[in-house]
């Protein structure tokens, strides 16, 4: 995808509310993105209130959830997925899948695993790594190392 601000996060995904409650045809990408929305319908009264949400901020030290980022987040995963880069994620989301009996659990996992990844390249002023974003992924599939790519 493409680097957006968060602003322009938050504008996406406003828009692509209104154009489905609109029923306008969709992009390939709000299409798949939509799909996550429908999947958090506690996420769309949020998107229904563009003005009272656009620019508020969420405390996670408050017990708080960024729906905003949650959702970018499950758009990012399913990207990766969609191209398995990085090599392996596809596989690792599947098995983490079946071991967990559901998609949407096994993907909140993985989301644990890039929030990590990102906050650790933030950190050190780092490039994402890769191995460390798969390794995670393995221990949570209970194996010592990530899948060979």
């Amino acid at each position: 995808m493409f680097n957006p601000t968060r602003d322009q996060s938050r504008e996406f995904l406003f828009d692509l509310w209104a154009k489905h409650q609109a029923k306008a045809p969709l992009t390939p990408l709000e299409s798949m993105a939509l799909a996550i929305v429908i999947e958090h319908p506690e996420y769309h009264a949020v998107l229904e209130d563009r003005e009272s949400h656009l620019d508020r901020d969420w405390k996670p030290e408050g017990g708080e959830t960024n729906p905003f980022l949650h959702l970018m987040m499950h758009v990012a995963i399913e990207e990766q997925a969609s191209i398995d880069h990085p090599p392996g994620i596809r596989a690792a989301i599947e098995a983490l899948a079946r071991r967990r009996g559901s998609l949407h659990e096994a993907l909140h996992e993985v989301m644990e695993c890039l929030a990590e990844a990102i906050w650790q390249a933030q950190r050190h002023g780092a490039g994402f790594d890769n191995a460390a974003y798969l390794a995670c992924l393995a221990r949570k599939q209970g194996r010592a190392t990530a899948p060979d790519p």
